[in-house]
């Protein structure tokens, strides 16, 4: 089968031939339709994501497919079943194989390209806003990163919770998306240039209860000196490239949580929590509350083309390589 690899580590992904991966036991093998790329995929590639495969490695978080194949004394559903999952690894490539409790049955009416990048963003903004942050209608939101992958996923879950939603973006158009997302108030990061003005123009606005950043730096800390007291802060990730510096004496004074959310994580520790927040979200796309904003999506040779679009931030909303043109 066709695949990337890895050759190394902070090297580009390189189309090889290798062998069809076989599902063992609680396994299947899933033909790919398309996968999503997502930021953590660039840590990977340098060996500086959450977990660290050792190189030759096939990249790739999520995807979406039919199940082709089901291992040895595996319950899981038959051959042909349209399902998303998260692999972890392994995604692009025309085959995968996953662990059967990671699939998630689709509806009919889903397509594969919308699929593919659905559980990673919606999930880990779901899962944080509710679970984590437990975030309540008439509260204020605000969501750095808002037209991205992840950021816009929060901006549209906000909203549908009936919170007050402040999205941070960088220019007019990114602006614009997340406004139709549903954000009342949109902040044009470039106007605040390392967080310069940022604490007093969100204290302006009222201040906040909830903070989603994806983006990490000096941003954070204008939030949390927005933050009202009893507020929630969310790290979702450092795509500006600073891991922010907490002075502990801020929340203490001031009564603010601040929790960390690696969503692929709930797969081991609280599969449960995770597979119900699914479920919620699915149901939420199939009555039309939810609509998933997809803007490349790429043939299975263009890969570096969209892993570029990630690293310079090009993108809003999801990039989805789509794998088999056959299926969809």
């Amino acid at each position: 089968m066709q695949a990337w690899t890895v050759a190394k580590l902070y090297a580009q992904p390189e189309i090889t031939a290798i062998p069809c991966p076989e599902p063992g036991r609680g396994e299947v093998l899933l033909r790919v339709a398309a996968a999503g790329l997502n930021f953590a995929d660039l840590l990977m590639l340098q060996g500086r994501y959450q977990t660290r495969p050792a190189p030759p490695f096939v990249p790739g978080l999520e995807l979406a497919g039919t199940v082709m194949r089901v291992g040895p004394e595996t319950m899981a559903p038959p051959a042909g079943t349209r399902v998303a999952a998260y692999a972890g690894l392994g995604a692009f490539a025309e085959y995968a194989v996953v662990p059967v409790d990671r699939l998630l049955p689709l509806p009919a009416a889903m397509p594969f390209s919308i699929a593919a990048g659905f559980q990673i963003a919606y999930g880990t903004s779901h899962l944080g806003l509710t679970h984590l942050a437990r975030l309540q209608a008439n509260e204020t939101l605000f969501v750095t990163g808002a037209a991205g992958g992840v950021g816009l996923t929060a901006v549209e879950i906000g909203r549908l919770l009936g919170a007050r939603v402040i999205a941070s973006v960088r220019g007019p158009e990114k602006a614009e998306i997340a406004r139709k997302a549903g954000a009342e108030t949109v902040i044009d990061s470039e106007a605040h240039p390392g967080g310069e003005g940022l604490k007093d123009a969100l204290r302006a606005l009222g201040g906040l209860d909830v903070t989603y950043d994806t983006v990490g730096g000096p941003g954070f800390d204008a939030a949390l000196r927005a933050t009202r007291p009893g507020g929630r802060m969310l790290a979702i990730g450092f795509a500006g490239g600073e891991v922010p510096q907490v002075p502990l004496n801020q929340l203490l004074v001031r009564n603010v949580t601040i929790a960390g959310l690696w969503w692929g994580a709930y797969a081991d520790f609280a599969p449960v929590v995770m597979t119900d927040s699914l479920a919620q979200l699915i149901r939420w796309w199939e009555d039309g509350r939810l609509a998933p904003h997809v803007s490349h999506i790429l043939p299975f040779d263009r890969l570096p083309e969209g892993l570029a679009l990630l690293r310079d931030r090009a993108a809003t909303g999801k990039i989805v390589l789509r794998v088999d043109h056959q299926q969809e």
